[in-house]
This record gives C-alpha cells, structure tokens and sequence, in this order.
C-alpha cells in the first residue's frame, strides 16, 4: 500500500491527477467514528510533516495526524484505504 503522505504529494505536485475533487475520512477518537471532509476544507502547513488542520462549524481549529486518515476518495471512488 502507497503511504498516505505519497499520495498526499502526487494530489498537490500531479495537476492532472489533481483535476478532481478529493475527500479524506479520518478516525475521530472523541466521537469514535470517521469523519470525511473535502481535501479543499483541509490545510497542510509546510514546515509540519505529520498534521492536517481544519476548522470546525464553530471555528475551532483541529490538528489531525496524518496516521488517522484511513481513506481517500477520488470523484466519490474509493482510492486508498487502511484498516482502522
């Protein structure tokens, strides 16, 4: 299996591979249950190799490791998945 910050790469350095719409679920530990969100609601900062970040409906921002991201779809197509 292709490690998630593999493909994390190709999605921002392949601009024809990128020409979709992404969505990533991760594992939420608090509600116990994956939660999916639009690549275009995340955010990677450069100089941290091992986070995503969103803000919530409140504004609130999350950190999430990337070693809970368990799947990745590509245009509703499952592309990538680990076991949870």
């Amino acid at each position: 299996m292709q490690p998630i910050h593999e493909l994390l790469n190709r999605i921002h350095w392949d601009k024809d591979f990128a020409q979709a719409n992404f969505m990533i679920g991760f594992y939420d530990r608090v509600e116990e249950h994956i939660i999916r969100k639009s690549l275009k609601e995340v955010y990677f900062d450069k100089s941290d190799h091992y986070f995503f970040h969103f803000h919530d409906d409140e504004d609130e921002e999350h950190s999430v490791p990337l070693h809970r991201i368990k799947e990745v779809f590509r245009n509703g197509e499952l592309i990538w998945h680990r076991e949870h």
